[in-house]
């Protein structure tokens, strides 16, 4: 099964003001913009956003965030304060894994920053989404939110049933593993929520033991101190940790490891087809010896509308440098 190019939304006929229909159509417009899976939660959700918020607690209160400041943002413990009186909340997925793979030898990009910015990409459908429902319910509140929201966006997307939170802290979807980017559209609408997902890791720890730096410090828990692609993205220091260096291999932007060995990521997966997903070229041949030439003006071209650009032009350099450092084979 293959995604395609996502449609524009139809209005639906006859009796879309009824919660249950409502709720059918909301979904049906959801997939016409590219979105699968999508799932509902009515607030204030079942007794695992408690567990989920304690949770986020003690990673913080444990340093994990390293120096994501923004992560202790209190409106993440709380969804009213993202959109007063909001009542349903729609979680979509956004399939970004595509079949095709980087050059032999070349340095290693994340999935995630292949194609455009998923931050715009999503926003933007969501907001076309919240357009639509404004029009068949006048006078209904609703924001999009993505990942820099403060919102406890894997928790409710669980609660909505697009999948568990695995112990390598990622949402994972039975059918369509871990490569899966999500969003939300939070609604004063009344719409009843989904069966949320129950989790399916078992016995299995394969992520956990496929981590070169130790970061899952135990199931369910990621120390971004010792997460190479916290260190590759957010850390702004000039030089990075030695143990960083010695364990980063061919990785110059995020990782995938823990996504890489999970068993839910083996069996066939759905390509994305969507064009705003398809990988840049460069990314695919990525060589330390062309991209320490770059200029800031060579970066801003490959990388503009990327998610990348979080990653500062010195930022690239210092990464690459270590990578060499690292692995100096992988780019003779």
């Amino acid at each position: 099964m293959r995604s395609g190019h996502p449609q524009q939304p139809v209005a639906p006929a006859g009796s879309e003001h009824r919660p249950q229909d409502l709720a059918i159509a909301l979904k049906a417009q959801a997939k016409a913009l590219g979105f699968e899976p999508v799932g509902l939660a009515a607030l204030p959700g079942d007794g695992r956003i408690p567990l989920r918020t304690a949770a986020l607690e003690r990673w913080l209160e444990a340093g994990h965030q390293a120096s994501m400041a923004w992560m202790n943002d209190p409106r993440r413990r709380q969804v009213t304060s993202l959109l007063p009186g909001v009542r349903s909340l729609l979680a979509v997925g956004l399939n970004y894994h595509v079949a095709t793979s980087r050059a032999p030898g070349s340095l290693a990009v994340a999935r995630y920053g292949w194609g455009r910015d998923y931050h715009r990409v999503i926003n933007g459908r969501l907001r076309r989404l919240g357009r639509w429902l404004e029009e068949q319910c006048p006078g209904v509140g609703w924001r999009a939110c993505v990942d820099s929201a403060p919102l406890l966006d894997k928790a409710w997307a669980e609660q909505a049933g697009l999948g568990w939170i695995g112990k390598n802290g990622n949402l994972i979807h039975p059918r369509r593993g871990s490569w899966m980017l999500i969003g939300h559209l939070l609604t004063t609408a009344d719409l009843p929520g989904d069966a949320a997902s129950e989790p399916l890791c078992g016995r299995c720890s394969r992520c956990i033991e496929a981590c070169p730096t130790g970061a899952i410090s135990e199931p369910f828990v990621v120390d971004a101190n010792r997460c190479l692609a916290y260190h590759t993205i957010e850390n702004r220091d000039d030089t990075l940790p030695d143990a960083m260096v010695a364990a980063m291999g061919p990785w110059v932007a995020g990782c995938d490891i823990c996504q890489d060995v999970c068993p839910w990521n083996q069996q066939p997966l759905p390509s994305s087809e969507d064009p705003e997903l398809q990988p840049r070229d460069w990314v695919l041949n990525l060589h330390a010896g062309d991209a320490l030439g770059w200029s800031d003006a060579d970066w801003d071209e490959r990388l503009r509308g990327s998610a990348l650009r979080r990653i500062k032009p010195w930022m690239w350099r210092r990464n690459l440098r270590s990578a060499q450092a690292g692995t100096p084979e992988a780019d003779p």
